[in-house]
């Protein structure tokens, strides 16, 4: 598979339904397990299990289909590619009054570490701002990921100082490696 261009904008579109699985491939084989391991933003050595999974993609999507308030973002593996297929990279979106929730900011392992995540950010940021109005981007990042919360930084976010707990217990987010986990909170006011 080859990468999108990243010296320019990256094409993105709304996730569908008939996208489901092949987003459930993804955003698992970047954050869980071996295929994991080749990219940088493994979650493997904290969590096992799964990320997401289709039902909860399909939910999502559902509901995102039917609002204006939730979107999933997906970045087709090939620039032809316009249809459900393999993808690139996604990221999920919710609009919560004037701020955006970003989420499950995903590139496929064998991507990273090219300027596709930068790309995607960039282009959740636009969306966010250009349809929604909002002035602000909130997210949640587990707390032990510091080369990930190092790189969101970089990028023009910060530390709120706020932490939420980790669902330990609810399996739809994996399973705990370890008994500390918690997440804190990064914020980015848009220009």
């Amino acid at each position: 598979m080859s990468a999108p261009d990243v010296n320019h904008r990256i094409a993105l579109r709304r996730a569908e339904s008939a996208d489901v699985a092949a987003l459930d491939e993804l955003v698992n084989a970047a954050y869980r397990g071996d295929s994991s391991r080749v990219g940088w933003t493994t979650e493997a050595d904290l969590l096992g299990g799964q990320r997401t999974d289709r039902a909860a993609l399909g939910e999502f999507i559902a509901a995102a289909e039917g609002a204006g308030d939730r979107a999933m973002l997906v970045c087709p593996a090939t620039r032809d590619s316009h249809g459900p297929g393999e993808f690139a990279a996604c990221v999920q979106l919710e609009r919560r009054g004037t701020d955006a929730y970003l989420g499950m900011l995903t590139v496929r392992p064998g991507l990273q570490s090219r300027g596709l995540g930068k790309a995607l950010l960039a282009g959740a940021e636009d969306f966010v701002a250009r349809e929604w109005r909002t002035k602000t981007v909130t997210m949640t990042v587990i707390a032990q990921r510091e080369e990930l919360i190092a790189w969101y930084l970089r990028r023009g976010y910060v530390n709120t100082g706020e932490t939420a707990s980790f669902p330990y217990g609810d399996l739809r987010f994996g399973e705990p490696k370890r008994p500390d986990l918690h997440f804190v909170v990064l914020r980015k006011t848009l220009c």
